[in-house]
């Protein structure tokens, strides 16, 4: 199914939908871009389970001194139900959230897997998140332990020694019995490295849309968004970031100021606060309170579609004249020049995405306003606080826009410095532990980068992923090519880890998406079929 087809769904979807069922979520939770996928949280239906794990695997490398010799509880659930003698265990990668819920057993990829090879599946918190937190708080000394070296590590221990409730028998651990590991988005990563690192564990992996390429700035982000959002929403927006972006340039605040009051954000101290809010609707690699180009999907049970009722609220051309009328305030400024649906984006986040902040004080750290030290100081165990962390340290992606001379879909007054000014309040130097200047991305690319290679593990990207540019199908990496050893596919039209939901009937599923987890469930055969001619336990 071509790109085209998949987005003449989704518009035809928006008409089924109406723009109150979906409501956005307070600003206040900060929810990060959730690139573990399911928005939806769930009350489980399977106990949780608790694993004693090390807090630190590396008693002596200096960089983890002084030395923790304790050890956490590790949550994760477990289904078991579909497990024969000699069947696989599928482990997926949760990432950057709780396991409140433990939907990924159900509906997705891996409850395929588990039902046609006989396996078990696992949901693994990772350390930092959720209730596997190594202590009561996040200091920048607690979270000094917080590396993408522990968290694999916590994953190859888990597979080794974990005793799972229900199972009597003495050979599931790894590498007795082939554990495969799944993760989509950032835990897509972490499959990836887990692979290749601890390939003497993990028989086999599968990286969804993971983002094995760290660097600091990410204004590619928005690429997909501007070549296959409709165009003349794209156009407006880009006209509009230009316009404003002028008035930066000129310095001109009394203009600044109206701009601001025509969105109803004139409380807004920080130019830069003020850019993030209104392009909230479009997203970015960081945070945002409603659902964005991110959250689209091809099952509209797991998906959402806020984005295309923005831009169909943008590009309304029978638009009330209240919104219209807008559209010439602020031409003195711009040689006369009109700022074509100026009122209708303004229009949409009044209506959309201020009634977000209920206390109706949009500067506050509260709702809108990011310049607060003691909140980002704040040390509570916090899942947004342990991946801002990581993005701090390692990774990077920082929200920011084009250059002047591309289009860009928000404000060039956003770059790193922006969310570096976060890091530097959140992780003030600790006794024993200091954030780098910048990411220290090394930390992250050592592992291969965009020449990654690891037998047995399979990279899934879709065409029309924001992320796509830090995944193994980057338009900056080299041209990928299938091999057995080395298998790939890069779903055209699917945007963040399309493959992972599946129908319970597969063969009901767009054929794009169908023919994806068809190859999944090949591959993984295959490697099944390898590791019983090959094994020797």
């Amino acid at each position: 199914m071509q790109l085209y087809s998949v987005l003449l769904c989704l518009f035809y979807l928006i008409g089924l939908t109406s723009a109150d069922s979906l409501r956005p979520r307070h600003p206040a939770a900060r929810k990060l871009a959730s690139r573990s996928l399911d928005v939806r949280q769930s009350t489980p239906t399977r106990p949780a389970y608790y694993f004693d794990q090390l807090i630190d695997h590396f008693p002596n490398d200096a960089r983890y001194a002084p030395h923790d010799n304790n050890t956490y509880k590790q949550r994760y659930y477990v289904e078991t139900s579909f497990y024969k003698l000699g069947g696989p265990v599928f482990l997926y990668l949760a990432g950057e959230g709780p396991i409140d819920g433990d939907t990924h057993l159900d509906s997705s990829l891996i409850t395929q897997m588990m039902q046609q090879f006989n396996g078990i599946g696992i949901v693994l918190e990772n350390r930092y998140y959720g209730t596997s937190n190594p202590y009561n708080t996040s200091t920048t000394d607690e979270l000094r332990y917080q590396t993408t070296e522990q968290v694999i590590a916590d994953f190859d221990l888990f597979a080794r020694k974990v005793q799972l409730p229900g199972v009597n028998f003495t050979n599931i651990n790894a590498p007795t019995t082939p554990w495969i590991t799944y993760g989509g988005s950032y835990p897509g990563a972490l499959s990836a490295f887990t692979v290749k690192t601890y390939g003497q564990t993990f028989y086999a992996g599968i990286s969804s849309s993971g983002v094995i390429h760290g660097q600091v700035e990410y204004p590619q982000w928005y690429d997909p968004i501007q070549l296959l959002a409709p165009q003349d929403c794209v156009a407006s927006i880009n006209a509009i970031v230009d316009k404003m972006d002028s008035l930066v340039q000129s310095n001109n605040s009394v203009a600044i100021q109206q701009l601001k009051q025509i969105f109803g954000l004139s409380a807004l101290t920080d130019i830069r606060d003020f850019a993030q809010t209104i392009a909230f609707p479009i997203g970015g690699p960081f945070v945002y309170p409603t659902f964005t180009w991110q959250e689209l999907n091809w099952n509209p049970a797991r998906g959402h579609i806020d984005f295309f009722d923005f831009c169909r609220n943008v590009t309304n051309v029978n638009a009330p004249a209240n919104n219209t009328s807008v559209d010439n305030q602020l031409a003195q400024y711009t040689n006369g020049e009109s700022w074509k649906n100026l009122g209708n984006y303004a229009a949409y986040i009044k209506r959309v995405v201020l009634p977000t902040c209920s206390t109706g004080d949009y500067n506050s750290a509260d709702c809108f306003g990011t310049q607060y030290p003691e909140h980002w100081q704040n040390t509570t165990n916090n899942y947004v606080r342990s991946y801002l962390y990581t993005t701090c340290t390692e990774f990077g992606a920082y929200q920011a826009a084009k250059p002047y001379g591309q289009k860009s879909l928000i404000s060039r007054v956003i770059d790193a410095n922006y969310t570096q000014q976060w890091c530097n309040w959140a992780f003030p130097a600790g006794k024993y532990n200091a954030i780098p200047p910048t990411p220290d991305l090394e930390r992250w690319n050592v592992y291969g980068d965009f020449n990654f290679t690891a037998d047995r593990l399979l990279f899934v990207d879709g065409s029309a992923d924001p992320w796509r540019d830090l995944c193994y199908h980057s338009t900056s990496a080299p041209q990928r090519y299938w091999t057995d050893e080395h298998p790939e596919h890069l779903i055209n039209g699917a945007g963040h880890v399309w493959d992972l939901r599946t129908l319970d009937d597969v063969s009901a599923e767009p054929q794009f998406i169908r023919e994806t987890t068809y190859l999944e469930l090949r591959t993984v055969d295959a490697w099944l079929k390898e590791f019983a001619a090959n094994s020797t336990y």
